[in-house]
């Protein structure tokens, strides 16, 4: 099962994507039809509104008066929150009752217009951010709902803003021009990424890159890579200690291969194997290169690849204080504060690109690059009174 979190601000078109998803076949999860849902007459969500904000919200059949509702809600932050305290844990339960109802092989779209200010990202595989420009969301609330255009503002000011919601997107689909233009491109995702991504998990099948070429950096890695850490955060739960974004991305500026690595470290050999589920669950397969507990057992490690077919990403699960643990946190900083050394890895990864024929062999000729220039990093450690910062 694949899941992708659908979301964006009220207005942007968020129901035109989950109707289309549909139509291809995904399981849409619709968290507003949900929250009519719960507080349809005679549930005991109405009941709980109707306790915490009078009778006012009522209309003359006793069925919830949304507008009257928003007007009291929406006017004020702690009147917002507790509406939030009633609707959401009713909301999250009867969410988790479809989402087990789903087959295991399905795309699970859910649309969550609060996803972003919930802070869900990080639970779902993908997040999908549709976007329209304020105005426009304003004139589609006036045209299409019936509001007033300070109405329409002030909702679209109660929620998250553009930067918020970029920072959670690892799609952006912009809605903005055509009808057409966004359903070919939404066409075009679900064919290319969605629907192989979730046999990808399904199947445990890591997606290894096939392109190894140095690019110039991406000032988005770093957005990248804290996504990443964000979803592993969730999976590894207490088993991680630190999760860090490493290797070249992580360098601010420096060219590289368009593959993200990560390390999780972990407290003993025990966690390394404990995670492995947990990590295929994510999203992040083992690679069958890598033994799951190998060589000295204090030392244990794992090795796991994204299932993306957009996103190549390489995770290593090693334990604290381990040589290689210690080394790839030392490797960033080093790189970090020695721009020449940095372009010496340059010099290595574009070598390496050139003779490697796969990604376990482009890893084995960077690491030997590593392994060689490990006296001189361990020198700067010394000389600087390096030490890992604190997660």
């Amino acid at each position: 099962m694949l899941r992708v979190g659908l979301t964006g601000g009220i207005g942007a078109g968020k129901s035109t994507v989950s109707r289309r998803w549909a139509e291809r076949g995904a399981v849409v999860v619709d968290a507003d039809l949900i929250a009519r849902e719960v507080v349809a007459p005679g549930t005991p969500g109405l009941a709980q509104l109707v306790e915490r904000f009078g009778d006012g919200i009522l209309d003359a059949d006793g069925a919830l008066d949304r507008p009257a509702l928003a007007a009291v809600a929406f006017a004020d932050p702690a009147e917002r929150a507790a509406l939030n305290a009633v609707l959401h844990p009713l909301i999250g339960a009867r969410t988790a009752e479809l989402v087990a109802a789903a087959p295991a092989d399905a795309v699970v779209v859910q649309d969550i217009p609060l996803l972003v200010e919930g802070r869900m990202a990080p639970l779902f595989h993908l997040v999908v951010v549709v976007h329209t420009d304020a105005d426009e969301r304003v004139q589609r609330l006036v045209g299409q709902r019936g509001m007033t255009a300070e109405d329409a503002r002030a909702r679209i000011g109660a929620q998250a803003s553009d930067e918020q919601r970029r920072a959670a997107a690892d799609v952006w689909l912009d809605n903005g021009g055509a009808p057409d233009s966004l359903l070919a491109e939404v066409d075009q995702l679900w064919e290319r990424r969605l629907v192989p991504y979730e046999a990808n998990v399904r199947l445990h099948r890591p997606v290894e890159p096939t392109d190894l070429t140095v690019v110039d950096a991406d000032p988005e890695w770093a957005a990248q890579g804290a996504r990443l850490v964000a979803r592993l955060r969730v999976a590894a739960g207490l088993h991680a200690q630190r999760i860090d974004h490493v290797g070249p991305t992580a360098v601010p500026g420096l060219a590289a291969p368009d593959v993200l690595d990560v390390q999780v470290t972990v407290a003993q050999p025990d966690d390394v194997a404990a995670l492995v589920q947990p990590l295929v669950d994510a999203g992040f397969a083992p690679l069958e290169e890598q033994p799951v507990v190998g060589g000295d057992r204090a030392w244990a490690e794992a090795h796991h690849a994204g299932a993306d077919p957009d996103r190549p990403v390489h995770v290593a699960v090693r334990v604290a204080g381990a040589p290689a643990q210690r080394h790839t946190l030392l490797l960033v900083d080093w790189l970090r504060t020695e721009p020449a050394v940095a372009e010496e890895l340059v010099a290595a990864q574009r070598a390496a690109a050139a003779r490697a024929g796969t990604a376990a062999e482009h890893r084995r000729l960077v690491q030997d690059w590593i392994e060689q220039t490990a006296g001189r990093a361990r020198e700067w450690a010394e000389r600087t009174a390096w030490e890992p910062t604190t997660d």
